[in-house]
């Protein structure tokens, strides 16, 4: 994505002060408290299921300037990925999408540093793909893919690559 100082984000939505504080996060984050940037991310994304993949480009960026405020938003992130995880849903492509997405940039960086959220959070979607009812298809592969992703030291496998995206030209 290149250098971060040029990419757009939409925090719009936001008041001018928690917008600054945002722009601060996203060029130091160490200039800045953590742990209130990601409570204003994960409170925005519960409310507003569309901001979640911005509240993850956030995230991955911040994550990318500086190597260690990923501390301050294991809890956060794992909040968020739990709502996502949750029956209803998982019933929206777009929401698994998102929650499979995420899992895919930082869901080994998250399990490094706090392994028991991962097992709980993984449970939930293997429950959620085996009983839940009413998935669509799509959704169906995308938990079974992250399952298996996840299963394979978070690597894609030469077979799993395969299957999973062989006959998908979208």
């Amino acid at each position: 994505m290149g250098d971060t100082g040029k990419e757009e984000y939409k925090i719009q939505s936001f008041d001018t002060e928690t917008q600054q504080l945002l722009k601060t996060a996203l060029k130091d984050p160490s200039s800045v408290d953590l742990e209130k940037v990601a409570n204003i991310i994960v409170d925005q994304s519960l409310k507003d299921s569309v901001f979640s993949k911005e509240a993850g480009r956030i995230c991955y960026t911040i994550i990318q300037v500086n190597n260690m405020p990923m501390m301050a938003l294991v809890n956060p992130v794992y909040e968020c990925l739990f709502r996502l995880a949750q029956p209803d849903s998982l019933k929206k492509e777009e929401e698994v999408d998102c929650l499979v997405l995420q899992l895919h940039r930082i869901g080994e960086q998250l399990e490094k540093m706090n392994s028991q959220p991962m097992d709980e959070l993984f449970s939930l979607l293997r429950d959620g793909f085996l009983l839940e009812e009413g998935l669509s298809s799509l959704s169906q592969l995308l938990l079974l893919e992250i399952i298996e992703f996840r299963a394979a030291d978070w690597k894609m496998t030469g077979a799993a690559q395969k299957y999973y995206y062989s006959e998908v030209t979208d």
